[in-house]
C-alpha cells in the first residue's frame, strides 16, 4: 500500500511510549547482548458482557484476547527483547490465554485475560480495575500507571512523521498469526 499510494502507514503501538517501558528498553539495549532474561507478564483487564457480544468477543473479527488484548504486550516484548525463537500456547479460551515465548534475549511466560476472577486479591483490595505485572529476573517493573495519554502520544508521533512504521510490525504480526494457528 505504501508503494502504491506513496503514503506512509503508521501503527499505534502505544506501549512503546510508556515512560517505564522506554526506560526498560534502553536498559536492555545498553546491557549485554548475550544475556537471556526470565520474564513473567500478566495482564488482566476485566470487561463486561458487552465485550463478548461486540466485535471484540468474536474471534473471527478480533482474533480473540491474544490479538485484541495481547497485541500491544507482544509488540512491547519483541521491541525490547528481539526476535521470536519459539512460542507455545499453553491455554486459550474466549476470556484468557497464556503461553511461553522464547525471544532472542528473553524466556517469557505470559497471561492475558478479561476474566475478573483472575484479578489478584491485592488488586481487588485496592479497588483496581485491572492488573499489569511485568517481572524481569525477579524484579517487578511498575507500569501500572501512565496509560491515560499513550494513544495521544502515539498520534502526536504519527503526525510528526515519527510513528511506528508498518514494517516494524512484521514480527508481532507473524507471532500473532502463529499463535492463532495454535488455537
Amino acid at each position: 500500500m505504501e508503494r502504491e499510494t506513496g503514503k506512509k502507514i503508521f501503527v499505534v503501538h502505544q506501549l512503546r511510549h510508556h515512560p517505564s517501558i522506554i526506560t526498560l528498553e534502553k536498559k536492555i539495549k545498553a546491557g549485554a547482548s548475550s544475556k537471556k532474561y526470565t520474564v513473567d507478564l500478566q495482564y488482566i483487564t476485566p470487561r463486561g458482557n458487552w465485550y463478548q457480544y461486540s466485535w471484540k468477543g468474536d474471534i473471527q473479527k478480533s482474533g480473540g484476547v491474544i490479538t485484541n488484548i495481547g497485541l500491544h504486550f507482544f509488540d512491547m516484548l519483541l521491541w525490547i527483547f528481539g526476535d521470536v525463537i519459539k512460542n507455545e500456547l499453553t491455554a486459550s479460551s474466549t476470556a484468557t490465554a497464556s503461553g511461553k515465548l522464547s525471544l532472542a534475549q528473553a524466556d517469557i511466560q505470559w497471561l492475558v485475560s478479561i476474566d475478573k476472577n483472575l484479578l489478584p486479591s491485592d488488586a481487588k483490595n485496592k479497588g483496581a480495575s485491572s492488573f499489569r505485572s511485568l517481572t524481569i529476573d525477579g524484579e517487578l517493573i511498575d507500569f501500572s500507571g501512565g496509560f491515560d495519554d499513550l494513544h495521544t502520544v502515539s498520534y502526536r508521533e504519527i503526525l510528526s512523521g515519527n510513528g511506528v512504521r508498518l514494517a516494524a510490525t512484521k514480527n508481532v504480526t507473524s507471532l500473532l498469526y502463529d499463535l492463532r494457528g495454535l488455537l
